[in-house]
This record gives C-alpha cells, sequence and structure tokens, in this order.
C-alpha cells in the first residue's frame, strides 16, 4: 500500500464503519440480479466487514454477498461481520483453504446467475458493480474484468515472465490469452466455465495458489473469453492492515503465476496465440 494512500483509506473505513449495520441493510437501492462471492483468510477476519459494506453502499445492491470461509472459523466470526448478516449479505461455510472457494461453491449454488467476485482488502466504489452488470448487459456472454493482463509468450513459445503479461487493447480485445484479474472484480457470467472448475484435487495440484489462472483455463476451455470493462470504475481503495500476508507476494515476486500456467496449459493443451 502506498503512503498516499493512507488518507483516503482511513477516511472511507471510518465512514463505512460509522453506517449502521441496520441502516445498511435496509437501504432503498435498486438489487441486480448478481452474486457476489468472495472469501478471506484469518488475518483479515477483522478488516472483512468493511469490504462488504462497501458492496452494500453502493449505487446498486447484488441480490446476494456470499463470503465463503473455513470451517474451523465458525465460533470465530466478528461482531462487525454479524450485524451485516441478513437477506443480502450471508456467511457460509466450506472445507479447504484454497483461494479458489471464493467462486467454485456460489457457481454449485447459482449456476444461472452472473457472478461477480471482488477481494477482501478493498473498498470498491460506490459505482463498481453497478458497471460491471451494466458491461454485461451489453456482452453477455463475455468475461468482464476491471483489470485485465495477457499471457505472454516469447518467440520460441516460452512464457515470459509474469510483470510482462502486458495486456494492449489495441490489439487484445479478442485475444483468447486475455485474463481477468480478480482483484478489481470480475463478472463471470453463467455457464463460463468448465465442469472441471469444481475438481479440487486437479486444481490443486496445478494452480495451488492461482485461482485467477484456474478460472481461465475453465473459461478458455468454454471459449469464452475475458475483456477490459469499457465503462471503467476508480481505482478500489486498499484497506490498511491488510497487506502482511497475500498471493501477489508468492505468484508475482517469485514468478510462480509462470509455473502454474505452465502447467495447467500443458495438461489441457491450451493455445499459446
Amino acid at each position: 500500500m502506498k503512503v498516499k494512500e493512507f488518507p483516503i483509506s482511513i477516511y472511507n473505513t471510518l465512514r463505512l464503519s460509522w453506517i449502521s449495520g441496520k441502516r445498511l441493510k435496509k437501504q432503498a437501492v435498486e438489487s441486480l440480479p448478481v452474486i457476489v462471492s468472495m472469501t478471506t483468510i484469518p488475518s483479515r477476519l477483522h478488516k472483512v466487514h468493511i469490504v462488504v459494506r462497501s458492496v452494500l453502499d453502493g449505487t446498486k445492491q447484488p441480490q446476494k454477498i456470499i463470503l465463503w470461509l473455513e470451517e474451523t472459523l465458525k465460533t470465530n466470526i466478528p461482531k462487525s461481520l454479524r450485524v451485516l448478516e441478513g437477506d443480502v449479505f450471508e456467511i457460509r461455510y466450506c472445507p479447504g483453504t484454497y483461494s479458489h472457494r471464493k467462486l467454485i461453491h456460489s457457481l454449485t449454488l447459482y449456476p444461472d446467475h452472473p457472478i461477480v467476485t471482488c477481494d477482501d482488502d478493498f473498498i470498491y466504489r460506490k459505482n463498481w458493480l453497478e458497471a460491471l452488470y451494466g458491461q454485461h448487459l451489453v456482452f453477455p456472454n463475455r468475461v468482464i474484468a476491471n483489470h485485465v493482463r495477457t499471457i505472454t509468450y516469447d518467440e520460441t513459445g516460452q512464457l515470459l515472465p509474469y510483470k510482462q503479461w502486458v495486456y494492449h487493447p489495441e490489439t487484445d480485445q479478442e485475444s483468447p490469452l486475455v485474463m481477468a484479474i480478480g482483484g478489481k472484480g470480475v463478472l463471470y457470467p453463467s455457464n463460463a466455465m468448465h465442469t472441471d472448475v469444481f475438481n479440487e484435487a486437479l486444481f490443486l495440484e496445478l494452480t495451488p495458489k492461482a485461482d485467477d489462472l484456474w478460472f481461465k483455463a475453465m473459461t478458455l476451455r468454454k471459449n469464452v473469453y475475458p475483456m477490459l470493462s469499457k465503462d471503467p470504475v476508480k481505482e478500489p481503495i486498499p484497506i490498511m492492515g491488510t497487506q502482511a500476508i497475500s498471493l501477489k507476494k508468492e505468484n508475482v515476486d517469485k514468478d510462480k503465476n509462470v509455473r502454474q500456467w505452465r502447467a495447467v496449459q500443458e495438461y489441457f493443451d491450451l493455445p499459446k496465440s
């Protein structure tokens, strides 16, 4: 988190914290027929309510917000989350500690709904969900993301380092190698993924720390391509105190994304162009 982001993070955290749970649950805003699905880790459990509050405080609310937690946390849910539970927000439990749970269980519960994933360390802008859903109405068969990269190979067919997976809007808008990055929000239309998406043994073998890569592979196998939203919103705001533990430090800084994509690409013989 950058120093310049501290003031806006503190301000919005306090602003959202001061809104009563009762008021957030009864806001008279239009509901969209989408499911917002997310997960968190124990170290962020006492801060994730800020994320939920930011989604509830949007210009439009989703039909549901589901927070998937590991079963061992059932007796440790903070009051800050409990007060938000209601018709829209609910907490569900599942086995396993992998990040893929932020989506796969919601796909089972709501197979006919668009599902929007978000991260557990950001405050989302008020129009964030409305903008994603608006793009879904225009492009109903595409994965819509606020941040994308392009999986990139060199001239010999070898994967380049992850930091060189750069999206080029003038050439990549229809590329099968564009992948959605989850942090800023991704909308997955219904029936967008191959049924192997639920294969826990396989995704733990091939992409144990990279749910974005697994979801990319599963949509690619259905010939469903992600696209960068044409209705951009302001960047989500990092929440202070949530960055000590992060998959980014493993996957990006140590280039484990490359190893995991190579594994899934070779296993399923996915295209390189």
